[in-house]
């Protein structure tokens, strides 16, 4: 008598039909029930030969099997088509960023200088009478404070030391430091314009490459201008 399939398997060797069936449930049951619903029918098929003929399976537990591949086929087939939607968007959205390569991105990250003038946009605070812009390297050692209209909108860094002779070309970072009444408030951060030379994909972020190779989340990017 063949065993009942819902039974715990005797030691000794399986049939040739009940073989194949483990195999292709054990190696290829994923793909299987995501590609082909004939396999999972021959597998039902085999199921049925070798049920006990004296104590069958009964019809309500082959449709339960059938309705639950059903739901497990289209929930996989659902998400490849989410996935497919998503790179779609993805490609989608690489090709307008693209369109920014070129251009001057806003953004709190460090900037290149190169003997031309670099535009800051401070955020001093509204309370402040007094702001100093502090000026970094690219090792985060401070080069230059100076003393900066407060509230001011834009500011043209020409990257002239005190002596009047110019900074070496390189990467710089730009804070503010207000005061009120001689007294410290805050420091807040200076967003500055670097020119993006490069766009790409890291997963499902897109970062932005500016000038001198620093590199910028394009959802960190406030604002783009064409280059002067």
């Amino acid at each position: 008598m063949t065993p009942d399939v819902n039974t715990a398997q005797p030691a000794t060797s399986p049939s040739p039909a009940t073989a194949n069936a483990s195999a292709a449930s054990s190696g290829a049951a994923t793909s299987a029930m995501s590609s082909d619903f004939e396999t999972f029918l021959k597998m039902l098929t085999v199921q049925m030969k070798n049920q006990d003929p004296l104590n069958p399976i009964e019809s309500s537990d082959y449709a339960v099997q059938l309705a639950t591949f059903s739901g497990v086929e289209q929930q996989v087939q659902t998400n490849d088509l989410l996935k497919s939607l998503a790179s779609q968007m993805g490609v989608m959205g690489m090709a307008q960023i693209s369109g920014w390569v070129g251009m001057e991105a806003r953004s709190n990250a460090p900037v290149q200088f190169d003997g031309n003038p670099i535009t800051l946009a401070p955020a001093p605070r509204s309370s402040a009478d007094q702001s100093f812009l502090i000026v970094k390297d690219a090792a985060g050692n401070v080069v230059q404070t100076s003393e900066v209209p407060a509230r001011s909108e834009y500011i043209e860094w020409d990257g002239m030391k005190d002596d009047g002779t110019q900074f070496a070309p390189g990467t710089y970072s730009f804070s503010m430091e207000n005061f009120a009444s001689d007294e410290f408030v805050s420091a807040t951060s200076v967003d500055t314009y670097g020119e993006i030379i490069e766009a790409r994909a890291e997963g499902v972020a897109t970062v932005l490459v500016l000038k001198g190779g620093v590199e910028v989340n394009a959802d960190d990017v406030s604002a783009l201008r064409a280059p002067k």
